[in-house]
């Protein structure tokens, strides 16, 4: 996939979640003695390369992971055979180095139904969906004079929000994918088909192991009985190297095998798909509007006028009537004339009221 990064002009928007971690195997290769040792022989320091990241992709990196950052940096150079100051006057002419390094920065971990109450409420307005466009096919047929009703109301909908009958929902920032094949496991185990699902994130490499829909064991145990039967093992001799690396977080590699690797049911993958997207840009990344908006643990990473714009950004993409979950706790300033906020005791729901 090609990747078009853009240039402070127009800031790119990095989507981590808040258990965003260093790779292990870039911690213990890279030891903070050397990586501070090339920092500090370049003249360049933590803070700067702090300020390089949030001005590039509108990230603030906390003080207490600018180790993590150093690493990043450091491997980054290395894989190029470059000092630290050599990169950085490398990435404002190269595009593949700099995607390579927010890469590395914004490496991530997350892990499947993260927050089932979420899921949940994501599954029974996919459930509500379903029921009243069935119920309306019904009224329909016993009422044949309301079939034109019913045929001008699909067409508004159509001219306005491209609504083709799919239930559809978007997964901001869906890292790795771990969330977005949650929801599609959800939905599935309901018998639900009528849904599409999309997964955006700004790292290219998160976004291939989400295709890719690959996992280790100790991701499979997060996944509720219900959603087993979407759990598909694969051959020792179908799992590779690459995608034993995908959930190295904070793993020692012995326990990575391949032996422990499954992949989500192949034919869910006809209801998902992942593209790549800053949200923090105009264009949007699809025309159809979506029934419901997912977007949790990304916003606590960006300033109160980074995440009011992105906030604006999504309830523009929401369809009337639809939804836009956050993590419980965030943007709790956000008073949006449009939304109301849903008296949920476990979900930070608003609801898109008019246009």
């Amino acid at each position: 996939m090609a990747v078009q990064v853009k240039r402070t002009a127009a800031i790119i928007v990095g989507h981590v979640d808040n258990r965003t971690q260093p790779d292990s195997n870039l911690v213990k290769t890279i030891t903070p003695t050397s990586a501070n040792a090339v920092m500090h022989d370049d003249s360049l320091d933590a803070k700067q390369w702090q300020r390089y990241i949030e001005q590039e992709i509108g990230f603030v990196l906390p003080d207490v992971q600018l180790q993590w950052l150093i690493n990043a940096i450091d491997h980054t150079a290395m894989s190029r055979g470059l000092t630290a100051k050599k990169l950085w006057y490398q990435l404002p002419k190269n595009d593949e180095l700099r995607q390579q390094l927010l890469d590395k920065v914004l490496i991530h971990e997350s892990r499947f139904f993260r927050h089932k109450p979420s899921i949940d409420f994501v599954t029974e307005c996919a459930l509500q969906h379903q029921h009243q466009r069935l119920q309306m096919t019904a009224t329909a047929v016993e009422r044949p004079d309301s079939v034109e009703k019913a045929h001008h109301f699909e067409h508004a909908n159509d001219a306005n929000c491209h609504n083709d009958g799919l239930f559809r929902i978007w997964s901001v920032g869906c890292a790795s994918g771990q969330e977005t094949w949650s929801i599609a496991m959800s939905l599935a185990s309901k018998l639900l088909t009528d849904f599409a699902i999309l997964g955006t994130d700004v790292s290219e490499q998160a976004l291939k192991k989400a295709t890719l829909a690959q996992y280790g064991k100790r991701q499979q145990s997060l996944i509720p009985q219900s959603c087993q039967p979407f759990i598909y093992p694969l051959p020792a001799n179908k799992t590779n190297d690459e995608s034993a690396t995908f959930e190295t977080t904070n793993v020692e590699p012995s326990t990575t095998t391949t032996k422990q690797h499954w992949q989500v049911a192949p034919h869910l993958q006809q209801y998902v798909s992942f593209a790549l997207h800053n949200i923090i840009e105009q264009q949007p990344p699809t025309a159809h509007l979506q029934q419901v908006i997912i977007c949790q643990n990304m916003l606590l990473y960006f300033r109160k006028f980074d995440q009011r714009d992105i906030l604006a950004r999504l309830s523009e993409q929401c369809a009337v009537g639809g939804y836009i979950i956050l993590a419980p706790g965030e943007a709790l300033f956000w008073r949006p004339a449009n939304m109301r906020r849903i008296a949920h005791p476990q979900v930070n729901v608003w609801q898109k009221i008019k246009t």
